[in-house]
């Protein structure tokens, strides 16, 4: 498929949910952060498959079972070509992030014994947070923590500290949803290998930004969510290097993940069927390749430098005000600017920024440790996509200006 230009206009028209007004003001969506907005592609998809082609899959011998089957395994190929996974089968479909976190918190910290160590950084999602907490709880294993510095950054010579030969696995986050910062995982990743680690790498902030080879980051587990990539909620994915997940035993039991039951014994299917037990979200499959597809008209190169243009250009005009910290200063960063003003709390100023028809994210943002480590109760967020533009953080500025001189 031949893509054309990089051109925002373009890009926006087909998002509809960007053309409504809030308040009788043009929305301005500033939360992509937390979920993105939807193509039309991707909403006529879920109206077609809902309308016409609703079937359950992989059992059926008629007509729409077997053409259902074949769509949703069809997007599970686009995904694995565009992440350059090896084998379609290293693609496991998920409810999203935080439950692909999971099954490999539970199915490949069942391989781990008592005093085995896990690593993760100071400024991880509570998803990449909790469920080693629990195994580390369940199996008796050591969880270590990555201090990063006060501009957001991991802090390498800490991170080389920490790896061991105890060390299992290290699960990171690639660019942190509530400062925007891009850790240098490919480096990571090396430094994790060098030792035996298996390393999982937290996409739910990186799918949608920028360029994925799992080849070439040489990553051992690769998580994301649809939601955040264009794509329907309640659908996600986890990519796994295959003799890992041949070695996992299973995350559920039921049906379809199964090879041959008896009351005696059960034997389970081949991967990826192992890992996806019950009716899985075929619609939400479906059309997650569905985004994908609409991915793949985008200049992904292009898009990620207008992203951080737009970040940097937020950056620029917020530092013009009066008691105004942004939070999260790395040097490699993108899409996200958090900040707080001196004095206001982020729940008055981003209520009063949504009466002015702006959305954006207040709060602790799902990382409550990070939020102590700055000592502050939280932020305001606010995360671009490649269909926001320079014009809308301009007039957010505005926006913003207002709401302090009234809660002033």
């Amino acid at each position: 498929m031949q893509i054309p230009p990089f051109n925002v206009r373009e890009i926006r028209e087909q998002f509809p949910a960007l053309r409504q007004k809030i308040y009788g003001k043009n929305l301005i969506y500033f939360d992509n952060g937390a979920t993105s907005q939807k193509p039309q592609v991707v909403i006529d998809a879920i109206n077609r498959y809902y309308a016409v082609e609703n079937a359950n899959i992989h059992r059926g011998v008629h007509y729409l079972s077997q053409r259902a089957t074949t769509e949703f395994e069809a997007s599970r190929i686009r995904i694995q070509k565009h992440i350059n996974a090896r084998k379609s089968e290293e693609i496991i479909f998920t409810k999203g992030t935080t439950d692909s976190i999971n099954l490999v918190a539970f199915s490949y910290g069942e391989l781990l014994n008592k005093g085995d160590e896990i690593i993760i950084s100071a400024m991880e999602h509570h998803g990449n947070i909790v469920p080693w907490q629990m195994l580390c709880a369940r199996k008796g294993l050591v969880l270590k923590v990555i201090p990063i510095n006060t501009k957001g950054e991991i802090i390498q010579e800490e991170y080389d500290k920490l790896l061991s030969n105890k060390t299992k696995l290290v699960s990171v986050i690639h660019i942190s949803n509530t400062l925007g910062t891009v850790n240098p995982v490919k480096e990571m990743i090396k430094k994790a290998h060098a030792v035996g680690a298996k390393f999982l790498l937290d996409g739910a902030q990186s799918i949608q930004h920028m360029k994925i080879d799992v080849a070439d980051l040489d990553c051992d587990f690769y998580v994301f969510s649809g939601h955040k990539v264009f794509g329907p909620t309640g659908i996600g994915v986890l990519y796994g290097k295959e003799a890992l997940l041949d070695a996992m035993p299973p995350y559920q039991g039921g049906g379809d993940m199964i090879e041959k039951v008896t009351f005696e014994k059960t034997t389970y299917n081949h991967l990826p069927h192992k890992f996806e037990a019950g009716t899985p979200h075929i619609a939400g499959g479906i059309c997650l390749g569905t985004a994908f597809e609409f991915l793949s008209t985008i200049d992904l190169i292009e898009s990620e430098a207008y992203e951080r243009e737009l970040a940097h250009y937020a950056e620029q005009v917020l530092e013009t005000f009066e008691d105004l910290t942004i939070i999260g200063t790395a040097k490699n960063k993108t899409s996200v600017v958090s900040f707080n003003v001196k004095g206001l709390h982020p729940f008055d100023i981003g209520t009063l920024l949504d009466k002015q028809g702006i959305a954006v994210r207040t709060g602790h943002h799902c990382t409550q440790p990070l939020m102590d480590f700055y000592k502050i109760p939280g932020t305001v967020r606010a995360s671009f996509a490649f269909y926001n533009t320079k014009e809308e953080i301009d007039f957010f500025a505005e926006a913003l200006e207002k709401s302090i001189n009234i809660l002033r």
